[in-house]
């Protein structure tokens, strides 16, 4: 591990102008994701920018019915929190199907977000003959011609197939979240959608922040009508990353679906909004046909790679299963 200097910023303005002034600093929340890539080599920061004592450790209502969730709220804490678990289920659902609750208890809403790809060429070490884009980029893609079962099915390149890791950022994208974010320049945000930055040629320039942004929190619109519910599915029962997910919202009426939204997660290399999927099943019937075609609509575009093709009728029947027992609900 490199040596590095440690800071425990006192207000956020310290912290944004330690991160503005050294392009190899890091801000640290609960540390369970950026400590682990600092043992492996994959993250050598010069400076750690402690955040823990910031007032960003606050879930409060927004004025149009929204919340507001500040950075380093704690995953146990936001899937914990009444008025989350009221409005917005799939989230909490979300969160606590990840990780265990040790890891819950320090990770935070910001680290979450910003946490990179469990990739095993990107986290056990890149070398001439595994190579990886995202540690040395121009170096290749090993995972291409290599291990890529659980790796990407839309949205790749060349240049990376690896997907994230988070299941939070999964149900936020469905409920059109934004992130808030603070530099030396002022205020800015993001919708969670525009947060990720394509893969392309680029795959080491994972957000659209500015550089030297500190995340300070996230913005919840009003939750949107009808159910919600997150699924998640994984090769055993506990403590394991998806091989594939979905949250997914659904408003039906006299058997008609009024509003949709869907994202999947462990198929991308950000949480995968299904705007195909969603307008096809918008004004139609809400039945098990219409949302298979929804999802074969989206999943048309995939291009998985010889042994992640499984993900394709695995989503396809998520989508199925989770959109018809939403249906149900609303029947009851």
């Amino acid at each position: 591990m490199r040596e590095f200097r440690y800071h425990r910023a006192a207000a956020t303005a310290d912290a944004v102008a330690l991160l503005a002034a050294d392009p190899e600093a890091r801000p640290l929340g609960g540390g369970t994701n950026l400590v682990d890539l600092m043992k492996t080599g994959a993250e050598r920061p010069a400076l750690l920018v402690d955040l823990r004592d910031l007032p960003l450790d606050r879930i409060e209502t927004t004025a149009d019915g929204g919340l507001r969730v500040g950075a380093t709220v704690t995953n146990s804490d936001l899937a914990a929190h009444p008025e989350v678990r009221r409005r917005y289920p799939m989230l909490t659902q979300a969160v606590l199907a990840g990780a265990s609750g040790q890891l819950r208890n320090m990770a935070t809403v910001g680290g979450n977000l910003l946490q990179r790809t469990r990739c095993g060429y990107f986290t056990a070490g890149a070398t001439e003959a595994a190579p990886c884009n995202k540690r040395a980029p121009g170096s290749g893609c090993a995972a291409v011609a290599g291990e890529h079962r659980n790796h990407a099915v839309l949205g790749a390149s060349a240049h990376c197939v690896a997907v994230h890791p988070s299941d939070m950022a999964v149900a936020l994208a469905a409920l059109d979240a934004v992130v808030t974010y603070e530099t030396a320049d002022g205020p800015g945000e993001l919708p969670l959608t525009a947060f990720y930055r394509p893969v392309g040629d680029t795959p080491h320039q994972e957000t659209a922040l500015p550089p030297g942004a500190l995340v300070t929190g996230v913005v919840l619109p009003p939750a949107p009508p009808g159910a919600s519910r997150y699924r998640k599915v994984r090769d055993r029962a506990s403590y394991a990353f998806a091989i594939g997910s979905l949250a997914a919202a659904l408003d039906v009426r006299d058997g008609v679906v009024r509003e949709a939204r869907l994202a999947f997660g462990a198929v991308a290399s950000h949480p995968w909004r299904a705007r195909r999927a969603e307008q096809a099943l918008t004004g139609g019937p809400a039945d098990a046909a219409a949302f298979a075609a929804a999802a074969d609509a989206e999943l048309a575009a995939a291009r998985p790679l010889p042994h992640n093709g499984y993900k394709l009728p695995l989503l396809r029947d998520l989508v199925v299963d989770v959109l018809t027992a939403l249906t149900e609900e609303a029947a009851a």
